[in-house]
């Protein structure tokens, strides 16, 4: 039953007889992105379960960091509930600034959760943030278009071929472009994906003494290759695209391969929202022949920021949102290729899931990626795709926009990277490094 309480001057909340608990209502900062705009189409289910009521603040994924990020550091108390990630959990736990999960009912079967994102999203043995999904990164791409070009994917390709591919596949009369891939700035955004690329080039962000990189050949092959590849294959504009964009630009038919997060399979075969939704195969993201892939390891993820007052609601949503449960839900309405990917291991036993065609694929990517080893030579960070301390968001912020830049047209890669380590280098030895 849905049950509505009303707030009086100085009377004193009804209480929930199903839970015991006073109704709240919650705010929740979260990413634009196609699975968190279904939860919020869902949040009826919670509501009426729990009568607590949602408020949503929703966010380009460039925005909701900053605006996540200087709301907690400054105990702001903006928001309830918080969308983050592997990145920042473990840095915010430590600061003491997210309220632990530690207690969440057996029922919710903490154990279920993949190792990977489990580790991830945990400080010091305990899990600070619940994934709502998990993802990799691999290739989405037109088996039309590649059967055209006479090529066929491997299951796990090199960066030749897919270059090679790109190119036979690009059409730009047609508007069809052969590769699209990550241009708009931002250490989320094209830096996630060039820092998960270089690792398959041999390239690292820091040495072992923490020295910065830039100034060595594979990040000059890195970005180089990367430019040169979107500037013969990649569609105009690049610089300005992230993964939305890339999305719709596929969606619409006009890209020949994407290499971008595992979730957005189920977006890119989805007939409603996308015109290639039947041609679409899916393979791992390319590598050199050095040991190492471009694939990425990352959850978004919901945390309660230390200090809120509605902390017993906060925490029965996350419950909801990313149990078992839900999953059933958005099966039942959506179908199982739309449910949120990645994060639990019952999901891929499921024999409802086993048959989407992108199920094995993704899993394989998540688990193939390796944040403690995540580059050729040794470094003395963990992190696929980023380096987890402090000092890595406001740095890779400033990478990204000369990368970006460089792909514009700006400026060249050698000068890029020339201000990339000048910029990284006093940076840290500011920090203390």
């Amino acid at each position: 039953m849905y049950l509505k309480y009303a707030l009086c001057a100085a009377t004193a909340l009804s209480v929930l007889g199903t839970t015991g608990a006073f109704a709240e209502t919650i705010t929740i900062a979260t990413v634009n992105n196609g699975d968190m705009i279904r939860m919020q189409g869902l949040t009826e289910d919670f509501t009426a379960k729990t009568g607590h009521e949602v408020e949503w603040v929703t966010l380009e994924e460039n925005v909701l960091r900053q605006r996540v990020t200087t709301d907690i550091s400054a105990k702001g108390g903006q928001f309830d509930i918080m969308t983050i990630g592997m990145y920042e959990t473990p840095i915010w736990a430590k600061n003491g600034w997210l309220v632990s999960m530690d207690d969440l009912p057996a029922d919710y079967d903490v154990d279920d959760i993949l190792p990977a994102m489990r580790g991830g999203l945990s400080y010091d043995g305990t899990m600070y943030a619940a994934p709502f999904y998990g993802e990799s990164s691999m290739i989405m791409y037109r088996k039309d278009l590649m059967d055209a070009a006479g090529m066929e994917m491997p299951d796990a390709p090199t960066w030749e071929f897919v270059a090679d591919a790109a190119r036979a596949m690009t059409d730009k009369e047609n508007e069809i472009y052969g590769i699209c891939l990550r241009g708009k700035a931002g250490w989320g955004e094209n830096m996630a994906f060039l820092t998960a690329t270089s690792n398959a080039f041999g390239a690292r962000w820091f040495d072992e003494n923490w020295k910065p990189q830039f100034d060595t050949e594979p990040w000059a092959k890195t970005l180089n290759f990367y430019i040169d590849l979107m500037n013969e294959a990649g569609p105009p504009g690049a610089s300005n695209n992230g993964f939305n964009e890339n999305l719709s630009l596929f969606q619409q038919g006009k890209c020949g391969m994407w290499i971008d997060a595992t979730v957005a399979a189920s977006f890119v075969t989805n007939p409603e929202d996308s015109k290639v939704a039947d041609k679409v195969g899916f393979a791992l993201a390319p590598d050199t022949g050095l040991g190492k892939r471009s694939n990425w390891l990352w959850a978004w993820a919901l945390a309660i920021p230390a200090g809120t007052k509605k902390e017993a609601a906060a925490k029965e949503f996350i419950q909801w949102a990313t149990s078992k449960d839900y999953i059933e839900l958005v099966a039942s309405k959506e179908g199982w290729a739309n449910v949120p990917p990645g994060a639990r291991k019952s999901l891929y036993e499921n024999e409802n899931y086993k048959d989407i065609p992108f199920a094995k694929m993704t899993l394989e990517s998540i688990l193939s990626a390796d944040p403690n080893n995540p580059t050729v030579d040794p470094v003395p960070y963990v992190g696929v795709q980023f380096a987890a301390i402090p000092e890595f968001a406001g740095i890779a912020t400033q990478v990204g926009q000369e990368f970006s830049a460089a792909l514009a047209g700006q400026q060249t890669a050698e000068e890029a990277l020339a201000k990339a380590q000048a910029l990284t280098a006093e940076e840290m030895e500011a920090a203390g490094y």
